[in-house]
C-alpha cells in the first residue's frame, strides 16, 4: 500500500482517539458558558480561544468530533445495510423486483444527494435520529446500484453456473459465493461515503438542519464561529481543520483500500 493510505489511516486514527477520549481528558466543560471570558483569545487555558458564550472552542470541537463522527460512521452503516439488502434482493431475484427497485433507486438518484438529505431532514425534522436517518437514505442508491451490478456480474460467471449444475439453490449461492466478492468493492465505497456524510452532517448542522444547539458538532461550532471569521478567526480555524482533515482522511484510506482490492487501479 502506498504511503498516502498510512497517512490516511493516523490521521483519522487521530481523530476518533481525540473524539473518544478527548471530552473525558480535557477539562473544560463544552456546554459551560463563562460571560465573563466571551470572544478570548487562545491561551494556555483555552488554546482555541471561547465563543459568542464564553465556551471553550476546544472542548466543543473535541465533544463535537464524537458527535459528528458518530452520525457519519452510523449513517454509512445504515446504507451499506439498506443497499446490500436490496441489492442482493434486485440482483439475486431478478423478474419485477428488480425492475421495482431499480427504478425507485433512478428516482433517488435522480435528485442531487444533498437535496434529497436535506429534503428527508425536513420531513424528519431535527434531531440526531433523523439526521442519520437521512444521510442513510441519501447513500442507499449509491450501495444499491454497487451490490446490484456486482451480484449480477457473479451470477453469471462459470463457477455459479457449475454449482447451481451441482444443485446450489440461490440461497446458498448467496451468501457462499456472493457476498465474499462483496466486501471488498463495499468497504471502499463506504469509506468514501463516510466522508462525504461527514461533509453533509457539517452542512446540515451549519445550516441549523442538523443537530440543534447547544449540543456541538463541527457543523454547528462552525456555525457559531461564522459572525466572529473578522474579530475572532481562530474559532473557525479549530472546526474548520478537524474536519477536513478527518475527511481527506477518509478519502485516502477509501483511495488505498481501492488500491489494494483492485489491481486493474494500481
Amino acid at each position: 500500500m502506498k504511503r498516502l493510505p498510512w497517512l490516511g489511516f493516523a490521521i483519522l486514527a487521530l481523530m476518533v482517539l481525540a473524539s473518544l477520549l478527548g471530552p473525558e481528558l480535557w477539562p473544560q466543560d463544552a456546554l459551560r458558558q463563562n460571560y465573563a471570558k466571551l470572544y478570548a483569545a487562545p491561551s494556555a487555558e483555552h488554546p482555541l480561544g471561547t465563543d459568542n458564550l464564553g465556551r471553550d472552542v476546544l472542548a466543543r470541537v473535541l465533544l463535537g468530533g464524537r458527535i459528528s463522527l458518530s452520525i457519519a460512521f452510523l449513517a454509512t452503516l445504515g446504507a451499506l445495510t439498506m443497499g446490500l439488502a436490496t441489492g442482493l434482493m434486485a440482483g439475486g431475484r431478478g423478474s419485477w423486483l428488480d425492475i421495482v427497485l431499480t427504478r425507485v433507486s433512478d428516482a433517488l438518484l435522480a435528485f442531487p444527494g444533498f437535496l434529497l438529505v436535506l429534503l428527508v431532514v425536513v420531513i424528519l425534522g431535527n434531531g440526531q435520529f433523523q439526521t442519520i436517518a437521512a444521510l442513510a437514505v441519501g447513500g442507499t442508491p449509491a450501495f444499491f446500484r454497487l451490490t446490484r451490478g456486482y451480484t449480477r456480474s457473479i451470477l453469471g460467471s462459470e463457477y455459479v453456473t457449475a454449482a447451481t449444475a451441482l444443485g446450489a439453490s440461490q440461497s446458498r449461492i448467496l451468501p457462499r459465493h456472493v457476498l465474499p466478492n462483496l466486501i471488498a468493492p463495499l468497504v471502499v465505497q463506504a469509506a468514501s461515503v463516510a466522508a462525504a456524510f461527514l461533509l453533509v452532517e457539517a452542512s446540515l448542522s451549519f445550516l441549523g438542519l442538523g443537530i440543534a444547539p447547544p449540543t456541538p458538532t463541527w457543523g454547528n461550532v462552525l456555525q457559531d464561529a461564522r459572525a466572529l471569521l473578522t474579530r475572532q478567526p481562530w474559532a473557525a480555524l479549530g472546526p474548520g481543520l478537524v474536519l477536513g482533515a478527518t475527511a481527506l482522511g477518509l478519502q485516502l484510506v477509501s483511495d488505498g483500500l481501492r488500491d489494494r482490492f483492485d489491481p486493474r487501479s494500481r
